[in-house]
């Protein structure tokens, strides 16, 4: 028998981890607190996969802020604007990395992979130094390994693999056109002979390296690096069983020949539910005697598993490996997860059946790897398939009326009649607008008396009309210190929601809800997915009450705020028994009718956010024109019943929308706001390299994650790069993202600097400067 989980959450299942950094990073706690929470998270972690029976037990996959900043800290590839000077990295610069602080911006930050968790991105120049700069991977092993001692359980250190750690990179700023990342091997990999060396001398009898990167369509001489690297730490691993863990998607035919034939490796890792052609090139061939961690339970989504199909799956596998070699696993880090069914006390019964979050995973994992060595707990398979049926044959999944409209959507175009630029002729006629708008993205700080308000609302704790009266006034508050700041098209401020994704959700058909189903996003932030389970569409309005009072309280543009039919898809757990794409054209309509009654409702300027169209683009490129096909034509539905009079705006944040450009065009928005400050400003090489936008754009003058305040002339100097490479009269100036994480504090100064860089531009341009 033996079991494997590939990685498990670390915010804790009531987000114990997030208040404790909160209040670190907030100066209410030392660092002792913080460390003192952490290693309470990590041994109950440890204490529950032992209790279920995992045998492989996953260490190091805890981090205070992102695994990949964790391998930055360990190599010591600090950038030097940190003011780093040697020695084992503490909280102040790793958190400066992560965050920024007063002085300097924090590091890049993207989406990992398709999932909506995001990366700090390494920053390498040919120069970089690197140096065994952070113990923490041998810290946690020995952690680990002292508190499983009674249970005789050893856990198996995680790295991230590194050559997927280079792939991941991205150039330092300066560092010439020829400079390749991967040149940069052998220095890594003489640190990670210092790390492995560590953990044998430790005890470590295992070690994982994850290399998610062997799934994306990589180059010969990409190919070529995982076989020198292994093959320059084969001494080094000499004695260690290794494994190398991929997931997330197919590994290709070229790759997965590649990583099966390299040298001193004991085990491989496959992600069995996002990568099922992966079954066909083991069934084609896997190396004798090595060990295969077959990932069949879901690592992405909370359904509970075909236990009887999982089954099978393996039963196959094991006449092709071998019962000795056949390790039962998750598909990938339970990370984008939540972490426990138990402490959902609210989900009705028959929908809780059909759930599994990674607490359940782990069992699932288990039951399965018993019944493969003959010890199948026939009560457990018995209610699963019980389950399993439930949700096939109940009443509440399907909805005709709403397929029928879906499936007729198919074959039509859908894109407004009146081109972009005559739309954005009769919007400035109407709107009168200056040059170089200036507006924000959506929200403003959720303060804890508005989450106060909120909860005890839905706790029955105070009337709707005391509610109604609460955010009316937070409302008025925001509009009017817009006003005051100046800026040219306001937004309400969004004080009634509690989430982008899951306030929608909350007011349409088709979707459940949790009480604690976190999961973690970046840092300390977590959201709470709902869960699409049936059919999607909308029983009657949901924000126009909101918008046109917000509209009521000023003459200038008020936007309506909308969150996009793939963003809503993308940041939910998403129904598994249709293709996606179906279930983004019912949420499509559903949005449509919400756009159409805010132009009614007297509402000129809407946002229909896609913040999330990057992340779901699927990681082969085989893939990719099929899923931007039809999530580009999901975001048409919902705007074409509008007159060219009504401005769509859509925003986009934190992902590497270059490759993407031409469908962000063929999105037909009339303005688009999107991502640029946090990045350095890559978005705007598209432009530079000749691609013409003829819709409004405006890329981010300043990152909102951050707590230190642009001055003017940052901003200023930002605007007119943006300038160089677009026209004067489709530019905006816009942060990079909402406000809802950050203080009022650091909002007012750091919009009050935006308008005023932002007139500083216009009387420059004013005069011919």
């Amino acid at each position: 028998m033996a079991s494997h989980i590939v990685g498990y959450p670390r915010m804790g299942p009531k987000r114990e981890l997030k208040f404790a950094l909160e209040s670190f990073w907030d100066g209410k706690s030392s660092a002792e607190d913080l460390k003192k929470v952490a290693a309470g998270l990590r041994a109950s972690i440890w204490k529950q996969m032992a209790d279920a029976g995992i045998k492989y037990i996953p260490s190091n996959t805890f981090s205070y802020y992102d695994q990949v900043l964790d391998a930055t800290a360990m190599l010591g590839a600090v950038p030097p604007r940190y003011g780093w000077t040697g020695g084992e990295i503490g909280f102040d610069t790793y958190f400066s990395m992560a965050r920024g602080n007063a002085s300097v911006p924090a590091m890049e930050m993207t989406k990992w992979f398709d999932t909506n968790y995001h990366f700090i991105v390494p920053e390498l120049g040919p120069d970089v130094n690197f140096t065994y700069a952070s113990h923490k991977a041998v810290d946690e092993y020995k952690e680990a390994k002292a508190f499983l001692f009674q249970l005789g359980v050893d856990t198996i250190p995680v790295l991230i693999g590194p050559v997927s750690y280079l792939v991941l990179s991205k150039p330092a700023k300066g560092a010439d056109k020829s400079f390749s990342l991967l040149s940069l091997l052998p220095k890594v990999i003489a640190v990670y002979k210092e790390v492995v060396a560590d953990l044998k001398a430790a005890g470590a009898t295992w070690i994982q390296f994850d290399e998610p990167t062997l799934v994306l369509d990589l180059d010969p001489h990409t190919l070529q690096a995982f076989t020198a690297t292994y093959s320059e730490l084969e001494s080094t691993l000499s004695g260690l069983n290794v494994l190398i863990e991929t997931y997330f998607a197919d590994v290709p035919a070229e790759a997965y020949k590649t990583l099966t034939t390299l040298n001193g490796i004991t085990a491989f890792g496959f992600d069995l539910v996002r990568g099922a052609k992966t079954l066909d090139l083991i069934k084609g061939g896997f190396p004798s005697g090595k060990h295969l961690f077959a990932g069949v339970v879901d690592g992405r989504n909370i359904w509970a598993n075909d236990l009887a199909a999982s089954l099978s799956t393996l039963t196959s596998l094991e006449g092709i490996v071998g019962k000795d070699n056949l390790v039962v696993s998750t598909s990938c880090s339970l990370l984008h997860t939540a972490v426990d069914l138990v402490n959902e006390t609210k989900l009705d019964n028959e929908i809780k059946s059909w759930l599994a979050f990674a607490a359940q995973k782990i069992v699932e994992v288990n039951a399965l790897a018993k019944a493969l060595s003959g010890q199948k707990d026939e009560a457990f398979f018995s209610s699963n398939a019980a389950a399993q049926a439930s949700r096939k044959s109940s009443p509440r999944v399907t909805n005709e009326a709403v397929q029928k409209a879906a499936a007729a959507l198919k074959g039509s175009d859908h894109r407004r009649a009146t081109n972009v630029g005559a739309r954005l002729d009769a919007q400035q006629k109407k709107l009168n607008l200056p040059v170089l708008p200036t507006t924000t993205i959506g929200s403003f700080p959720q303060t804890v008396e508005l989450r106060r308000v909120r909860r005890e609302y839905k706790a029955n704790k105070i009337t709707e009309e005391e509610y109604v009266t609460s955010i009316k006034e937070e409302i008025r508050k925001v509009v009017e210190l817009q006003e005051q700041l100046d800026i040219d098209v306001l937004v309400h401020g969004e004080p009634e929601r509690n989430d982008m994704v899951e306030y929608f959700g909350e007011q349409l058909s088709g979707f459940a809800f949790t009480v604690n189903g976190w999961v973690q996003s970046y840092g300390s932030r977590c959201v709470k997915p709902p869960i699409i389970y049936g059919d999607v569409s909308r029983p009657k309005p949901m924000t126009v009450f909101w918008s046109s009072m917000a509209q009521s309280m000023t003459k200038r543009p008020m936007k309506g705020m909308l969150t996009g039919p793939v963003t809503i898809l993308n940041w939910s757990f998403v129904r598994n028994d249709q293709p996606r794409s179906e279930t983004t054209y019912q949420i499509a309509l559903a949005i449509k009718d919400e756009v159409e009654d805010l132009e009614k409702g007297g509402i000129g300027v809407i946002q229909i956010d896609e913040a999330a169209l990057r992340e779901g683009l699927p990681l082969r490129k085989s893939e990719q024109a099929h899923y931007l096909d039809w999530a580009v034509h999901a975001f048409r539905i919902t705007n074409i019943g509008v007159q060219d009079t009504t401005q769509i705006h859509t925003h986009m944040c934190y992902s590497n929308f270059n490759d993407i450009i031409h469908s962000i065009i063929d999105m037909d928005a009339d303005v688009i706001t999107i991502e640029n400050s946090r990045s350095d400003e890559k978005l705007l090489s598209v432009f530079r390299e000749g691609v013409k936008y003829g819709a409004g754009i405006g890329p981010g003058v300043y990152d909102i994650h951050s707590p230190r305040i642009p001055p003017t002339e940052e901003i200023a100097d930002r605007i007119n790069k943006m300038l160089a490479v677009l026209e004067t009269n489709i530019l905006w100036v816009n942060p990079d993202c909402g406000l809802k994480t950050r203080k009022y504090t650091e909002v007012n100064p750091a919009l009050t600097n935006m308008v005023a860089a932002t007139k500083l531009i216009r009387n420059q341009l004013a005069s011919g400067k």
